[in-house]
């Protein structure tokens, strides 16, 4: 039985630890905040990569083998359900949290296991997919809002009356960076620097730019923490845009984490992003960051964090005993007939793959052998050119050395007058 009081030994799953995007970096930061208390947190993925070698200079355990671990964890903190089913499975005498970070992602995708004792979710639209589950209980899901670490971000940008610098932030900036340096360049905006993976510039240190920028284009997590270093923020992406954050709209804005529902207000386009260029107001900017210094702060998620690990906890202590290996494998049976046609298609698409590709070898083997015998054609033609270069240069020579014969007339004279001579 676990003391709720004591230092908790927390496995935290997620689908990759590789490049630093969403929920690899909500890893990150909460796993950095838990030891900062005094707790134990280990991070599990079969993708590695930055985010983990990030991870492991900070002291924290990262393993993609759930043999590594040798001790079970006091608790899951489950990310995607893969993951999170793989480590219940591996662990069947250890509670579970399964926190939800996107709406659409199949690897977000809730899924009701005896061992998840509660369900979280960033925003109120992930508790929407999560209310949306068969097999969850209402009552066992909470919100717990998306965060940023003003530790971390805690240069603060002082912003001039008329903006002059803006920034694209964004995984997805080179599907909608030509719009947006339009509208800027319209209203006299110059200076348009692009971030992210998809520009091919991805910035490991958000937190040594975003101070230097008047306006930022971003969504999510990226506005969040653009917001807290005090630049004016505009919720866009690819999908749409959600606008200027003001504190008229900031609370309604967070509650969805400046996501997807909030980008269908309006369609992307050069007019709406100026409209919304146009309403920057450096006092109002100062505002939105006080107040997202002050209540979206990381320590706020974390005190939720720890609360839902302790209901998880004492619902294990109270109900744990009662869950039957039969109720395991069959909420397992379960799974795996969910997740079922995704596999198989996957493996088909693999295999057409595999066909296409020998197919694309074929067809490159022939074309390299048709080159091939096209070369040797060619080397034949130049020696047959060269060996006729050099007949008829030869026959040239020897037509110049050859003596000139005498005409026919001239022969029929010599032979009249020779046999005259003859017959005297």
């Amino acid at each position: 039985m676990t003391d709720l009081d004591q230092p908790l030994r927390v496995l935290i799953t997620n689908n990759t630890l590789a490049d630093r995007a969403g929920s690899e970096l909500y890893v990150r930061d909460v796993a950095l905040a838990l030891v900062k208390r005094g707790h134990h947190p280990v991070a599990y993925s079969p993708v590695l990569g930055d985010v983990a070698d990030e991870l492991r200079q900070h002291t924290i355990p990262v393993i993609d083998d759930l043999k590594q671990l040798s001790v079970a964890p006091d608790l899951i903190h489950g990310h995607h359900h893969h993951e999170t089913m793989t480590a219940a499975l591996h662990f069947p005498d250890t509670p579970a949290l399964l926190l939800v970070h996107g709406w659409a992602p199949w690897q977000e995708e809730p899924f009701p296991f005896p061992n998840i004792m509660k369900y979280a979710a960033v925003d109120d639209l992930c508790r929407e997919r999560l209310l949306t589950t068969d097999g969850i209980n209402p009552n066992d899901v909470k919100v717990i809002l998306n965060f940023v670490d003003c530790e971390r971000f805690k240069q603060v940008r002082s912003l001039p009356v008329r903006p002059k610098t803006a920034l694209v932030f964004s995984n997805y900036a080179d599907a909608v960076a030509m719009p947006i340096q339009s509208a800027c360049a319209s209203l006299g905006i110059e200076t348009v620097d692009i971030y992210g993976h998809g520009s091919g510039k991805p910035c490991d240190r958000p937190e040594d730019i975003l101070a230097d920028y008047d306006i930022v284009f971003a969504k999510a997590r990226s506005a969040l923490e653009a917001m807290a270093s005090g630049c004016a923020v505009i919720v866009t992406d690819f999908a749409g845009i959600a606008g200027m954050v003001t504190t008229d709209n900031l609370q309604s804005l967070r509650r969805l984490n400046f996501g997807a529902r909030t980008l269908q207000t309006w369609a992307l386009s050069e007019k709406r992003l100026r409209t919304e260029i146009e309403k920057y107001n450096a006092e109002e900017a100062g505002r939105v960051t006080q107040w997202v210094r002050k209540h979206a702060h990381i320590d706020n998620a974390v005190d939720q964090l720890l609360d839902s690990y302790r209901e998880c906890l004492a619902a294990w202590q109270n109900n744990g005993a009662q869950i039957s290996d039969r109720d395991r494998l069959f909420s397992a049976a379960r799974y795996l007939r969910s997740i079922a046609p995704r596999v198989k298609l996957a493996n088909q698409h693999a295999s057409e793959k595999e066909i296409a590709d020998a197919q694309l070898d074929a067809m490159l083997l022939h074309l390299t052998r048709v080159e091939d015998c096209l070369a040797t054609t060619e080397t034949e033609l130049a020696v047959l050119k060269s060996k006729n270069s050099i007949e008829e240069g030869a026959a040239e020579e020897i037509e110049l050395i050859r003596p000139e014969e005498p005409a026919p007339s001239k022969l029929v004279e010599e032979s009249k007058r020779t046999s005259h001579w003859w017959k005297k």
